[in-house]
């Protein structure tokens, strides 16, 4: 087991508060610069970077212990460690955390020592402190005898000894149980057993699997299961189960709960949303305003033990109730307790995100062994080119500098670069007045994001504790622009710069044309990978997207139930095309109501805009007052989503139909089994909105492979119809219709794109 000095010290050591207040983004690369300078100006006697490793054993367990020290000193009655830190902060804040810098360079000295024929006669700790802005030095040092750092070091590794036989101990616990582990029911769905194997050999074989696994045959534990059963033959080390959406990762939440009570034991925790956790309505991680903030890092580590010692399956509720009885941040306590779980339930962008993913797991120089479970995939290349794409608006930037008060050269220096920008932009506008899109980055733009973005960050670290009331708009966009700054280093041919224009406004988007390298990217960060959908279609189109190659495997499975359940009706008549939607509507709402009428109950009929949704829902209302109707709104909460949904009764007296859009959030990820949903009516194969984004995407494809329209339009559009489709049959006793309302569902290209189940 390999294990780093500043992880033990960052544990056992830990102390104070979560101060989340204004830091300096550009303070990483300045304090690099400042161990260069202060490591160049050292002289001949200096070794800078000194790579350290020891093997011990801690608790009786193997360990070889690995460290870097910034530099060593050889003097002639001994050595001293010197330990550099840097700050943009005043270097007295820096030392209240020099226990912690200190404890850091007495294990490098003691490592050193055993490096040594004869141990030395004196042992100097050096701690030296640079400050970012003013360049200012500030060293302290200590004596120490040998027996003294090795008092200190023998002592250290006691405390860490009883987080590491937790953590070795645990390891044989949940190994055990996984050896004895079985399904957890009496036998496999259809097609389950088969996508379960897959899985499980291309985690062994630690390759990426692409898998179409429709409705009803239990995916999440098809994929969950065997992945365990890998991680007892230590074929990975943590699971990470990733989707979109909330509901999924309660799924698997539910399907880990229900393993566990069929006697498996494995730590599942479940990452939630800084802000959803968050006790406060407004949140803020200052000592000064949260209790849970101040004296955190003093309290997490009892909170820690207490939830590991007790808990198995670690919820958002758990981590709530803990984080509460402690005392502690509920968010940096999760993280934490995610350190030592063996599976972690999140979000795309805990791998993803370039600004948000889980660095603490996979910024660091050990090699882990991770496996991806990705669920709903074909979600995740939108998501990717989400995180990835970044923009700029005049607007922002104007309304930002009009809001600046004060005379002193921190302001005049942000007003200064304010105007810089505003004027490019306004120049931009002036020389075409029309929405267009550049292959190339726009150098010019970068440069002055950049003088911004670094007068910005002077202002608002000057400001921070006598913080204007326009300071939270100020630092919302300062991260605007240090994601914009992130986007320009990662540009290059999979990318293209958009120029929006509306009057005297512009957008500057850098965006994201193809995900794909950018996905791969973020698949390395594990050994292997699961991506699976039930709407994966065409799979060759989705491995592309997804960052797989030809090489990699697909499975498209069959689905469990019987198509004849599922009854499907075509109404090629008539048109949902852009061009045509004025003559449908009337003829929509009469089919609308004779599928309606043909049988009572529940249905959902979905529309590819609000714009199409409202003029229908007019017409059918007028004709058909007596049927009753809910109407999806663009801006419903959660809330207002189960408000929604709780109108679908199980048995309904009288006819229900819900106007809802597809893509929305009706059409994906809810349960409406038996007679809460008997029939869905699609209007239009979906197609996205003809714009300048996806003409670009279009364009990209069309010079890639030649097939640009079906990767921007149809493959996407179809995606939503069959996402609609997939809410009707959700059990094996579920019977319901399926209403198609389009002239192009009638040909060939769409036809092959209709899953083999259905009895068309």
């Amino acid at each position: 087991m390999k294990i780093s000095v500043s992880k033990i010290i960052e544990l056992i050591l830990r102390s104070g508060d979560i101060d989340a207040r204004f830091r300096d983004a550009s303070a990483m690369y300045k304090g690099a610069a400042a161990h260069r300078k202060l490591q160049g100006e050292a002289g001949e006697n200096y070794k800078k970077e000194v790579a350290l490793k020891l093997d011990i054993e801690i608790e009786g367990i193997p360990v070889t212990l690995q460290g870097r020290a910034d530099g060593i000193i050889t003097t002639q009655k001994g050595f001293t460690i010197d330990e550099i830190k840097s700050t943009a902060m005043p270097l007295d804040v820096l030392f209240q955390q020099h226990a912690q810098h200190l404890g850091q360079a007495k294990c490098y000295a003691y490592m050193y020592i055993q490096t040594l024929q004869a141990p030395p006669q004196a042992v100097t700790i050096q701690l030296t402190y640079f400050q970012l802005e003013s360049e200012a030095v500030k060293r302290h040092s200590w004596d120490f005898t040998v027996e003294e750092i090795e008092a200190f070091f023998t002592d250290l590794l006691r405390k860490y000894g009883a987080w590491l036989k937790l953590e070795h101990d645990w390891k044989q616990t949940r190994d055990a149980s996984i050896g004895t582990a079985r399904f957890p029911f009496p036998a496999f769905r259809k097609g389950q057993r088969e996508f379960a194997a897959a899985a499980y050999r291309t985690i062994i074989a630690r390759k990426k699997l692409y898998a179409a696994a429709p409705t009803g045959i239990g995916k999440t534990l098809s994929a969950l299961f065997p992945a365990i059963k890998a991680m007892g033959e230590e074929a990975c080390e943590k699971i990470f189960y990733l989707t979109a959406k909330t509901i999924t990762r309660t799924v698997a939440q539910d399907a880990a709960a229900l393993m566990a009570e069929k006697g498996l034991r494995i730590k599942v925790l479940s990452l939630r949303a800084k802000d959803k956790l968050c006790p406060h309505s407004m949140r803020n991680c200052s000592p000064d305003y949260c209790q849970n903030a101040n004296g955190h890092y003093d309290r997490v580590n009892d909170a820690l033990w207490d939830v590991l010692n007790n808990e198995d399956i670690i919820t958002p509720a758990v981590i709530t109730q803990y984080a509460q009885k402690h005392q502690v941040c509920p968010h940096e306590y999760a993280l934490d307790a995610a350190l030592y779980s063996d599976v972690i339930i999140g979000d795309y962008n805990h791998v993803f995100d370039p600004g948000a993913y889980l660095r603490r797991f996979f910024n660091t120089n050990e090699k882990r062994e991770y496996v991806f479970l990705i669920d709903e995939a074909h979600n995740l290349a939108d998501r990717v080119r989400d995180m990835y794409s970044a923009n700029i608006q005049r607007s922002t930037l104007r309304r930002a500098a009009k809001q600046l008060r004060g005379r002193d050269a921190y302001t005049a220096a942000l007003r200064k670069a304010f105007k810089q920008a505003d004027n490019y932009l306004k120049d931009l506008i002036a020389e075409d007045e029309s929405s267009r899109a550049v292959k190339e980055a726009d150098a010019v733009l970068n440069a002055f994001i950049i003088l911004l973005h670094i007068a910005m960050g002077e202002w608002l670290n000057i400001n921070k504790n006598n913080a204007p009331e326009y300071f939270g708009e100020m630092l919302d966009l300062y991260f605007t622009l240090d994601t914009y700054m992130l986007t320009a280093e990662l540009y290059d041919d999979h990318f293209t710069t958009l120029a929006e224009i509306n009057g005297k406004d512009i957008t500057m988007t850098q965006f994201c044309v193809d995900p794909a390298a950018l996905i791969t990217q973020g698949l390395t960060r594990g050994i292997a990978s699961v991506l699976f959908s039930a709407t994966l279609t065409p799979l060759p189109y989705y491995r592309e997207i997804l960052g797989g190659s030809i090489d990699d495997p697909v499975i498209s499975l069959p689905s469990p139930f019987d198509p004849a359940k599922l009854t499907i009706t075509v109404h090629h008549q008539v048109s949902a095309k852009y061009a045509h939607r004025a003559n449908s509507y009337a003829p929509i709402a009469d089919i609308i109501y004779h599928a309606v009428n043909a049988k009572q109950g529940n249905y959902l009929v979905f529309f590819p805009s609000y714009a199409y949704l409202n003029e229908v829902y007019l017409r059918f209302y007028e004709k058909y007052p007596h049927i009753s109707t809910l109407v999806q709104q663009s801006n419903m909460t959660e809330d207002d989503r189960e408000d929604f949904l709780d109108q679908f009764a199980p048995d309904p007296t009288e006819a229900l139909v819900g106007f809802t859009v597809l893509g929305g959030i009706f059409s994906e990820g809810i349960d409406l089994t038996g007679n809460r949903l008997i029939g869905a009516i699609i209007i239009s194969v979906g197609i996205p909105m003809v714009n300048l984004r996806q003409e670009q995407i279009r364009a990209f494809y069309n010079q890639k492979n030649g097939a640009g329209y079906d990767y921007a339009y149809t493959f996407p559009g179809m995606n939503k119809v069959l996402q609609a489709a997939g809410r009707v049959i959700r059990t094996e006793t579920d019977e319901g219709t399926l209403h198609l309302i389009d002239t192009r569902f009638k040909t060939a290209q769409y036809r092959a794109l209709f899953p083999t189940f259905w009895r068309v």
